[in-house]
């Protein structure tokens, strides 16, 4: 992968009293150069925005930015749904989408809405059913007949727009693999970075499963979500005692990322808060005009 390919973004919760402050950080985000915007995706919560009506009222007031689920909660979205409307996204948007896509998490609020329990297993047999289902109903061709454990369709016709790539919040090692075989990204859990034994341990998982299902590993890019502090002065260490990541300054970050992407491979980053929720705008500002044109320099030399 390029490292041309990198992206940035920024990550959000869309309350819905938060939108107009939502929309005014995705249009700063849109015109200051960013890639992509993220919405947080929890249908059970009553104070939410449903992700997907948000993410299309925003890609109809940008131009440039991409957006996305981070991750959809798919057992709450039925997957050949779910296809229509990732593909009439793309299509209303020129192709500004991302599919974000996870097993489900929550699975006692998922059940109080009436959605049939899983076992962990299963969940993540759906999972990967529903990403071939989605590809399949995209694209174009003749129509689709899908008989799987969890999810069947009988001649359905595909949409005649290209699946948007599809990027996962896969933990377990199942999951892990299942991202392997069928996906095209992976957001590694608990906001862990490249230096985390988390990704150390994972990232193989999914290599491994992609090269036997005949795919370059190489091809499915990392991308790391990463809530922290953009400070005016270097901290004396980017990572608590946990190791996990916190901020610097600038050239804290710039260094850092830098080396994330040359020395580790990563191929993307998303800024949450400290607190892992939306920067405030002044943040946001400071990373898309100090930090992320820094970064795409040093990895272009």
């Amino acid at each position: 992968m390029s490292v041309h390919d990198v992206v940035f973004g920024f990550g959000a919760h869309s309350a819905i009293g938060d939108m107009p402050e939502l929309l005014r950080m995705a249009e700063q985000a849109d015109r200051d150069g960013l890639d992509v915007f993220t919405l947080s995706d929890h249908p059970y919560l009553g104070d939410r925005l449903d992700a997907y009506a948000a993410l299309g009222f925003i890609l109809g007031r940008t131009r440039r930015i991409a957006g996305f689920a981070n991750v959809t909660n798919l057992p709450t979205r039925p997957p050949a749904m779910l296809a229509r409307t990732v593909t009439s996204l793309a299509a209303l948007s020129d192709g500004r989408v991302v599919l974000g896509m996870g097993a489900g998490g929550l699975w006692d609020r998922i059940a109080d809405m009436g959605v049939p329990r899983l076992t962990p297993g299963a969940a993540v047999d759906a999972f990967e059913e529903a990403i071939v289902l989605v590809k399949l109903l995209s694209g174009g061709g003749p129509p689709v007949t899908f008989e799987g454990e969890h999810y069947q369709v009988h001649q359905i016709e595909p949409a005649p727009v290209a699946a948007p790539p599809v990027w996962t919040g896969s933990v377990g090692p199942k999951s892990l693999a299942a991202t392997g075989r069928v996906a095209d990204g992976w957001i590694p859990g608990h906001a862990a970075d490249w230096l985390s034994e988390r990704y150390r341990a994972s990232r193989p998982i999914i290599d491994e499963a992609a090269a036997s299902a005949g795919r370059d590993p190489g091809e499915i890019r990392t991308v790391f979500n990463l809530p922290g502090r953009i400070t005016d002065r270097p901290l004396a260490a980017t990572r608590d005692r946990e190791g996990r990541w916190i901020g610097g300054s600038v050239g804290q970050w710039v260094e850092e990322l830098t080396g994330a992407v040359l020395d580790h491979g990563a191929s993307g980053f998303t800024l949450f808060g400290s607190g892992h929720g939306a920067p405030d705008r002044t943040v946001l500002a400071r990373w898309a005009q100090e930090i992320v044109p820094s970064v795409r320099e040093a990895i272009a030399k």
